[in-house]
């Protein structure tokens, strides 16, 4: 162990900076979720008064809550499959360029979208799904009625997945694509000579090749599965749409900031945050038995 350590004392020491700045932004707030268990008053700071579980058994009453929960899943899951079987599709389907160059560029093209904030995507999709957005100003222009993707309880959801997956297939494609490359081209030339075509080759050669990854990363994704992008909805819903659009984080942030009702916003962030632990814990322990997938 010693000998290790001594061999790998280089990585260690380029690691100290990361840890520290971890520790002071991730760890030293973690004894602010006190309050949860607090009738908390700015006032009088960590001294307010001890209430135990009362705060969570007053969100568990709200109807409020439990629909966030279901929103939050919703739209998690379908994000989640989307976000894996689009990618591979599109991966597979970009390989098949014979066009180094076309693919390059296509490839970029796709990626893009993965490094601009939802801040930004906020502001593209308003004007393209908004009421007067390129969308459907193209619908009124060919005779249809216009459709309120952003103002619809029932389209919102599906709005937010679509986009979502939009916004980052582009990173998926660039991991399965290096899957890809992984993979001996004689054994698609086996198949060749056996008489297979590019759809058997891909059926039985590809994807079960390609299948160790397409686990990991589901399995690696379990863990956010509470986390149904906060910074997406919160630039994109209004409360025309809470009744579907709400979802634990826009919750937390509404109770919290906007209500000032701290101990609650915080009792509910900390249910959360616990559930998360839980599911990344069975994430990778999945990752490992599943896909041979370890950490250290």
């Amino acid at each position: 162990m010693l000998t290790k350590l001594k061999q790998q004392r280089a990585f260690h020491l380029m690691l100290i900076p990361s840890v520290i700045i971890v520790f002071i932004y991730s760890y030293l707030p973690l004894y602010g979720m006190i309050i949860a268990f607090q009738d908390y008053n700015p006032g009088l700071g960590f001294k307010s008064h001890w209430v135990g579980m009362d705060n969570f058994e007053h969100v568990f009453r709200q109807p409020n809550f439990v629909r966030t929960i279901w929103n939050t899943m919703y739209m998690s899951v379908f994000k989640l499959i989307g976000g894996i079987v689009v990618p591979v599709i599109f991966a597979l389907l970009l390989n098949e360029v014979a066009r180094a160059a076309l693919k390059r560029s296509i490839q970029t093209l796709v990626y893009v979208p993965n490094f601009l904030s939802w801040v930004i995507m906020a502001g593209i999709m308003i004007d393209i799904l908004g009421s007067d957005g390129i969308v459907n100003s193209l619908f009124v222009f060919l005779g249809a009625e216009p459709i309120s993707f952003l103002g619809s309880p029932s389209m919102f959801p599906w709005t937010m997945i679509v986009t979502d997956i939009w916004k980052g297939f582009g990173f998926g494609t660039v991991i399965y694509l290096a899957a890809l490359t992984s993979i001996d081209p004689g054994l698609y030339e086996a198949a060749l000579i056996d008489g297979a075509k590019r759809w058997k080759q891909t059926l039985y050669i590809t994807l079960p090749l390609l299948m160790p990854t397409i686990i990991l990363m589901t399995v690696l994704s379990l863990g956010n599965i509470l986390n149904a992008g906060f910074d997406q909805i919160f630039n994109l819903y209004s409360p025309v749409v809470y009744e579907t659009g709400d979802i634990i984080d826009t919750y937390v942030y509404r109770l919290g900031i906007q209500q000032a009702q701290y101990s609650v916003g915080a009792a509910v962030g900390f249910f959360k945050s616990i559930v998360s632990c839980i599911l990344v814990v069975l994430s990778y322990i999945l990752a490992y038995r599943v896909a041979g997938y370890r950490i250290f």
